[in-house]
């Protein structure tokens, strides 16, 4: 390690990296670079890469040999720009200590300002700028940090001693506090540390500097970052680069400030500038909520030449990354600096209106629109608003932070949220403000609300990134988080109370507001209809009535690649005829009830039909177990038994001759057909009388029909012939040909292994990814859960199989059933149902893997169609 570069460094208008170098700078110390290169004015520094991070865990956290001498050696450069000295008495150089990743991950990881500041080069820096406030200020900020971030002291106990001065002192703002009381604050917050850690405040500079180089590497794995890598699938390998960067200073007074902004509303996508700061402050300040920050468009009031520089800045920086850009400033006595610029972080909504602007305006290609959308993120678009039929009365409003609505029970605490959610209940996190602290109770809640902050606060970031509701910086809402309550003027709110957030107008509604579901159209639809001209897989649903159908085909689906069958038969009047089928002691008995359901099942299947008229229908025969329908509780056992005129003897005996040990593994999916073959003949006659009839008033239908459970070619044989035989009656009877399919699901390993022989009879395979998973790993997919967080957290596992494919064993199966399906027979049609259809990643293996469809769930169409889209663009299909 010791003879590789390991520090680079950036300012002057030159670096030694550039914007491409993010896996070893991190977007953070990549951007710097890139924007020193370009001329900008940016702060001197040096970034220490994330191998250095790396190799300091895998080295018992000891920085590698050479380290220190490549930092001293930059550490130079950066006095050299910046006409300062580090650790000098007379004219001291003080600096930042940032992380940053490869991808952003905000606030999760810390950071310490000002380092450099102890009692001599404070006095250095007063006689340098005859502004002892702000030196003060920049020291007790420094103290603070530094005792949280490097020395483990709470946050709080500086902020008690803080609001101690302030309640004494009758002030309402940290700008009120004089300099006299910062320094006496910053011996205060000197006695704390020591009182804590039991070691006095560290004055050398150097020891400043190692403690807070090893706390930010330290933060790579604090539990929040941990959390935020599992939420956004970061894998925890990759480590953070940390970056040393001169300091510009907000807060030296009303010419001086700091802020955050966006070349285009990260919440919408318009195309305007977009932000807020603070003057007289530090960057700290603008997230934090604790001051209200101003609108970046006031700034052009206030310092007109300084808001022209950032305007051309923005635009130039747009211009070349052609991609909207999230940037960091600070104004230092008028001189402006540049501190950050990364691809912003956008709502779902921004990110597709921004792809489509970009390339309607040129910046872009259609191909490269289709990719700037994580499919994932489609799900932000793809969930309920609030009705605007219905009149609504808010009880107060707070700033639009993040779109959409949401409806839940209040808590005011993550650790509640995460429990609350667990148990099934929909929560609403209501807190002052949030901190990354939060991040876990924020993923588990439906929608944040918080009394302070801004549009770029904490909560308004993460909540957008995530893309939950948001409503921010609700200032009636006086928040009581020790007696679990909240005040809305007179309006008073207790701990489960249910309240609704309008994210997209700010508004908050006390109780439950009706909500509807979105539809897709406008730069949704042109978007799609881009993503539709790249990808070569094919998308179906998941669905079983003509109401999911419906709603699939809104969402562009192209086929249904899964209709359960099961899920009809516990429809209103229906589970009385399964159940007198189960109870029958015979095939004749069997016969009796299954008469029964045939002319249900055949109007099921002529409403699909129906809605998907022209579009392939995959219908999958019976496949759970006989248990299922019948009730295992001696109470519903009673109502059972005088629903059917049977003694309840009977009932618990049928209910014990069904139990099994493995149900998964038991009596079920074909062998069910392969036992009582008269249940698939009688479903088969529904598809077939359905499709006849359609077929006679000039409708188009496709029916696939698929045999569930296949492991033996003589298996799928038996039911084929139940099919073909049934279809063959039926069509005579009608007078109509149909043309249709008879295929299989792979689910069995060994279905996989045979695949050869089960394609010389079958004429599609689908991959029912849930089954294989579940019997390739030897993971109950019901109990899974107990131990399968454990799993992942200690990475034996990088994700839930169940979420998403396990390419490299399911994988395997999946490309041996492709391999020696093809080999049998060329033109085999290949899907897969399982969950993993509407999963990005497992759509991209799905695409590579040379499968002609996935099928996914009504809502996760959009997110297929797009997944798909940028698996082809990525890598091509001849």
């Amino acid at each position: 390690m010791s003879a590789r570069k390991m520090v680079y460094f950036f300012g002057g208008g030159s670096a030694e990296g550039n914007g491409s170098m993010k896996e070893l700078l991190g977007g953070k110390g990549a951007n710097l670079a890139e924007m020193a290169s370009l001329g900008i004015n940016v702060p001197a520094g040096f970034t220490i890469t994330t191998e250095v991070c790396t190799a300091y865990y895998e080295n018992n956290r000891q920085w590698p040999d050479g380290l220190e001498e490549q930092i001293w050696e930059a550490m130079g450069k950066v006095e050299k720009v910046m006409g300062k000295k580090f650790n000098d008495p007379e004219n001291p150089l003080l600096v930042a200590i940032r992380s940053g990743a490869r991808v952003s991950m905000p606030g999760m990881m810390d950071t310490v300002l000002n380092l450099g500041l102890n009692d001599n080069t404070a006095e250095g820096l007063i006689k340098l700028t005859d502004n002892p406030r702000f030196v003060y200020d920049s020291y007790r900020r420094f103290v603070q940090m530094y005792g949280d971030v490097v020395l483990d002291v709470p946050h709080e106990e500086f902020e008690k001693l803080i609001d101690a001065v302030k309640e004494a002192k009758g002030y309402q703002f940290d700008t009120e506090v004089t300099a006299e009381e910062w320094k006496q604050l910053v011996g205060e917050f000197k006695a704390l540390i020591a009182e804590k850690t039991g070691k006095p405040f560290p004055e050398d500079a150097k020891e400043q500097l190692r403690g807070s180089i090893n706390a930010v590497f330290g933060s790579w794995n604090n539990a929040r970052a941990i959390r935020y890598r599992q939420i956004n699938d970061i894998p925890g390998h990759w480590g953070t680069a940390v970056n040393v960067q001169a300091m510009a200073f907000g807060n030296i007074g009303d010419n001086s400030g700091t802020g955050v902004a966006f070349t285009r509303d990260p919440s919408t996508g318009e195309n305007v500038f977009y932000g807020e700061y603070l003057m007289n402050a530090q960057g700290e300040d603008v997230v934090a909520g604790i001051r209200t920050p101003l609108p970046i468009s006031t700034l052009k009031e206030q310092m007109p030449d300084v808001y022209a520089e950032l305007e051309s800045i923005y635009k130039k920086l747009e211009l070349h990354y052609r991609d909207m850009q999230d940037i960091e400033f600070t104004i230092q006595e008028g001189k402006l600096f540049m501190l950050q610029t990364r691809n912003g972080k956008r709502t779902a909504h921004a990110a597709v209106r921004i792809a489509v602007d970009m390339a309607n305006e040129g910046l872009i290609d259609k191909k490269t629109a289709v990719t700037r959308v994580e499919p994932a993120q489609l799900d932000q678009l793809l969930h309920p608003m609030l009705d605007p039929k219905e009149k609504v009365e808010p009880i107060a409003s707070g700033l639009p932070a993040s779109p959409g609505a949401a409806v839940g029970q209040i808590v005011f605490n993550a650790e509640d949220a995460e429990k609350w959610s667990e148990e099934g209940k929909d929560v609403i996190l209501v807190r002052n403000e949030t901190s990354p602290e939060d991040i876990g109770g924020m993923d588990a809640a439906k929608g944040i609300l918080t009394a302070r902050g801004g549009m770029t606060s904490h909560a308004a970031v993460v909540a957008r990134a995530m893309g939950k509701c948001c409503v921010a910086g609700c200032s009636a809402a006086v928040v009581n988080d020790e007696e679990k309550y909240v005040m809305f003027g007179s309006v008073k709110l207790n701990e489960g109370d249910w309240i609704t957030l309008n994210g997209t107008t700010g508004d908050v509604i006390a109780g439950k507001a009706k909500l509807v579901e979105p539809s897709l159209s406008g730069n949704f639809g042109t978007l799609m209809e881009w993503a539709d001209e790249f990808r070569a897989l094919k998308i179906r649903t998941n669905a079983d009535t003509p109401h999911d159908a419906e709603v699939a085909r809104g969402f562009g689906t192209e086929g249904i690649g899964l209709c359960r069958t099961e899920h009809m038969f516990f429809g209103e009047g229906r589970i009385k005829a399964v159940r007198e089928m189960i109870l029958a002691t015979d095939k004749a008995g069997r016969e009796k009830a299954l008469a029964k359901l045939l002319p249900i099942q055949r109007e099921d299947f002529y409403g699909i039909f129906k809605v998907m008229k022209g579009l392939p229908v995959t219908i999958r025969l019976l496949d759970p177990p006989l248990h299922e329908f019948v009730p295992h509780e001696e109470v519903n056992q009673a109502e059972m038994a005088k629903e059917m005129g049977v003694p309840v003897s009977v009932i618990k005996e049928r209910v014990a001759a069904l139990a099994e040990f493995n149900p998964m593994l038991g009596h079920r999916g074909c062998r069910l057909g392969v036992t009582y073959p008269e249940i698939y003949s009688m479903q088969a006659q529904a598809i077939f009388q359905a499709a006849c009839q359609l077929a006679k008033e000039g409708i188009e239908v496709i029916p696939e029909v698929m045999i569930p459970l296949v492991g033996f070619v003589g298996e799928f044989e038996a039911m084929k012939k139940v099919v073909d035989d049934a279809a063959s009656r039926t069509m005579e009877e009608y007078g109509v040909t149909i043309k249709y399919m008879v295929g299989t699901m792979i689910e069995v390993p060994r279905a996989a292994l045979i695949a050869d022989q089960i394609a010389e009879k079958a004429e599609f395979f689908s991959f029912g990814t849930n089954d294989l998973t579940q019997m390739t790993l030897g993971f109950s997919r019901d109990d899974a859960g107990t131990f399968l967080p454990a799993y992942v957290e200690q990475q034996i596992i990088e994700k839930d199989p169940f979420q998403t494919l396990d390419q490299v064993g399911v994988g395997q199966l999946v490309q041996k059933g492709v391999e020696l399906g093809r080999q049998a027979r060329p033109n085999l049609k290949l899907g897969i149902c399982g969950e993993h259809g509407g999963d990005p990643a497992s759509i991209r293996f799905c695409h590579n893997t040379g499968l002609d469809y996935v099928s996914c769930s009504p809502f996760r169409v959009p997110i297929a169609r797009l997944a798909a889209a940028q698996a082809n663009i990525e890598k091509p299909r001849n």
